[in-house]
């Protein structure tokens, strides 16, 4: 939405600078640029009143004071009768109806009117329409006008099935389809309500007597339209976020003011038609826990006239405006306060957690911190597969066609991971999952369970190289470690696996809820306690290895050696390890290989850097007696 920052002035007591004007939408949560005296707004699709003059200016009255200072017609007029039928009261609650006739002589437009056009860039079409575009920019309020004089039978709201073409006022033939809101003479399409009339009934410079329809559509029988048929429609956008259905008489008294500005009044006639009762939306005045939520001191009268600012009505209750379709609770009242006292203004504090966690959530974290504890790596898959099963659930409108089931193991979403790791020249691999499944049994059945998986080496210290993960280590760790029996692994064959590797793979899965107690009787974590442990980003740039063969005389010069890499530390290394191991007991001689792991937080390391860290780490450790780097010069 575009807007004239004359016009927003107009509307307000206090004539801020552009500058102040721009710092308190922002606050506001209003995003926009400014070009020369045009705001160009980002109104978030919860905000519908928004858009307009009128909505903005309300929305900053805590900060400068707004008011309507339009000229709004008020003497009685006289009761429209003519042939109307609402079939569908639950898409249109509410309409309203304005006859207007005209003299032939128009006068030039108003400045007020003029500027819209001029200055927003947007074309004039004839008086009317011209009339209820500017409603629409001024108050938020779409209307729609008809000729009159075309409307020669009964005019019929409904909600139905179409099937057959439109030919919109633009001139655009479009083939309805489904569910739409339209209006109909003699069962023929003359218009698609919320979105754009038709040709049939359009207004045109000779216009002279209008009908005026100002109603209120449901949003989600609007949402999609203009993207269905292809139509740009300032309408549609504002049915979708829902318009005040309480401002309806006072939108067509406007309408017959402009009017009044240009020309000379023949005839007026208004009417409403009104289905079930708008019922009144309250919230209950709940200071205490608003402050809670914000972490604010707020006293009650604080609260409620910060909201009377906005539009609310404060009695021993708090009634929510008509045209505010997105509070719904305290937390939603909470953001409104939390605009206007500033987020930045609200101090911080710490953060009060309950101690009482709920024992399933206590139990997964004490299972993960067990396998983490081991060593393991845990991994989150989506819960859909391509495999179906005899108790597989089949998704409607799935992420990914191929993917169409949900998966009731976890067996081969930690298969693919695996796979995965070891096509990145993994060699030492163990994971874990905690997840859902789901069963179509008589009802669907939804469980949580953990599955594990490993293979490959042990370790990838020289000493781990000769060991590989089997079946006993799983069975060391989860049954024997913990006196049970529980845990059933198995061997999954490579043979369907398309992978030339030969390390066999081991897997065991388990309903959460069937692991004993027993299981957690050494984990430290307790019922109700919670383990803060610091967060250590992963770096973003890459990592580099380099690799050593060390040289050593004799047994004792070698712990000498291992006392001095448990030592090693620079801010660029990462990870080392003993990757070799080699005694050669003639000649009394022990031969070594280290990897050192180059990573930095903040950026990708030169060959430069890492030679730095390298003289650092290394240059004492070759100091020692009886050890050596082959070719290895220090600068």
């Amino acid at each position: 939405m575009k807007f004239i920052y004359q016009d927003l002035l107009n509307l307000l007591k206090e004539q801020p600078s552009k500058e102040s004007l721009s710092k308190k939408l922002f606050q506001l949560g209003h995003e926009h640029e400014i070009d020369g005296d045009i705001f160009d707004m980002e109104i978030t699709p919860n905000r519908g009143d928004c858009l307009s003059l009128l909505g903005l200016s309300r929305d900053l009255n805590n900060f400068y004071q707004s008011d309507d200072p339009f000229k709004i017609y008020e003497a009685d007029i006289e009761i429209l009768e003519f042939g109307f039928k609402n079939l569908a009261f639950k898409s249109c609650p509410k309409i309203s109806f304005l006859e207007i006739e005209i003299d032939k002589n128009i006068s030039p437009y108003k400045a007020y009117l003029e500027n819209y056009f001029s200055k927003l860039g947007n074309n004039k079409t004839n008086f009317f329409t011209d009339i209820s575009n500017y409603i629409s920019y001024e108050r938020g309020q779409p209307t729609h006008c008809f000729e009159r004089e075309s409307i020669t039978n009964d005019l019929t709201f409904s909600n139905r099935t179409c099937a057959e073409s439109f030919k919109t006022l633009l001139g655009n033939k479009i083939k309805l389809e489904g569910k739409n809101c339209v209006f109909t003479i003699n069962d023929e399409i003359v218009s698609l309500a919320g979105v754009m009339g038709g040709e049939s009934t359009a207004c045109s410079t000779n216009t002279r007597k209008v009908l005026v329809e100002c109603a209120y559509f449901n949003p989600e029988d609007i949402i999609g339209k203009t993207v269905k048929y292809n139509l740009k429609s300032d309408a549609a956008h504002k049915f979708e976020r829902g318009v005040d259905i309480a401002s309806q008489e006072i939108v067509l008294r406007r309408f017959i003011s402009i009017v009044q500005d240009h020309t000379s009044i023949k005839s007026l006639r208004m009417n409403s038609f009104i289905g079930n009762k708008i019922k009144e939306r309250y919230l209950p005045i709940e200071t205490e826990r608003i402050n809670k939520i914000l972490g604010t001191k707020l006293t009650t009268d604080e609260y409620v006239n910060y909201l009377a600012g906005l539009g609310f009505e404060i009695k021993d209750k708090i009634k929510i405006p008509s045209f505010r379709h997105d509070i719904d609770s305290q937390n939603d009242l909470s953001e409104e306060i939390a605009r206007i006292v500033g987020y930045d203004n609200i101090k911080s504090s710490p953060i009060k957690l309950s101690l009482n966690l709920e024992k399933e959530q206590n139990r997964i974290s004490m299972i993960e911190d067990f396998f983490v504890e081991n060593g393991f790596s845990e991994v989150i898959n989506f819960p859909f597969t391509e495999k179906e099963e005899k108790k597989s659930i089949l998704i409607d409108n799935p992420l990914d066609s191929n993917r169409r089931n949900l998966r009731v193991s976890l067996k081969d979403s930690l298969i693919e991971n695996l796979l995965f790791n070891e096509r990145r020249q993994r060699d030492s691999i163990k994971l874990f999952e905690i997840s859902d499944i789901y069963l179509n049994e008589k009802n669907i059945l939804q469980e949580k369970k953990l599955g594990i998986i490993i293979s490959g080496r042990l370790g990838h210290n020289h000493e781990d190289f000769p060991k590989k993960l089997n079946s006993n280590y799983l069975n060391e760790i989860l049954n024997l470690k913990n006196n049970i029996s529980v845990f059933n692994i198995e061997e999954i064959s490579r043979e369907n696996l398309k992978t030339k590797r030969k390390e066999k793979i081991f897997y065991t899965e388990i309903l959460v809820e069937d692991i004993p107690n027993e299981f957690f009787k050494d984990i430290k974590s307790k019922e109700g306690e919670i383990n803060f442990v610091k967060y250590n980003p992963v770096s973003e740039f890459p990592s580099s290895t380099r690799d050593f063969s060390f040289s050593i005389s004799s047994l004792v010069e070698y712990n000498s050696f291992i006392s001095h890499i448990k030592d090693f530390k620079d801010d660029n290394l990462k990870d080392f390890f003993i990757f070799d191991y080699y005694e050669n007991e003639k000649l009394g001689e022990i031969k070594v290989g280290i990897r050192l792991v180059f990573q930095s937080p903040a950026k990708t390391l030169s060959d430069e850097d890492i030679q730095k860290s390298i003289d650092k780490i290394l240059k004492p450790i070759i100091d020692l007696k009886g050890v050596s780097i082959p070719g290895l010069e220090f600068k």
